[in-house]
């Protein structure tokens, strides 16, 4: 449920159209996200679950299941 939300996520800030998105996915080297994207994307998880995400997720999220495992443990 968390994975499927976080993709529906990346597909809105990010150039996804035809790449598939795995929890293995890295952010910038696969999905082409760049910092602005990565900022927006955090604050869209921070609305979606009412939470306000450790400025630690910024430097050391690289892959989606980065995020998964974050709101898993944390949300």
């Amino acid at each position: 449920m968390v994975f499927e939300k976080i993709c529906e996520l990346i597909r809105e800030q990010l150039p996804t159209e035809g790449k598939e998105i795995t929890r293995e996915s890295r952010l910038v080297e696969d999905l082409g996200a760049d910092s602005a994207n990565v900022m927006m994307l955090i604050m869209d998880i921070e609305q979606e679950w009412g939470i306000t995400v450790d400025d630690s997720l910024l430097t050391d999220v690289k892959t989606v299941g980065d995020i998964v495992e974050y709101l898993e443990k944390n949300a």
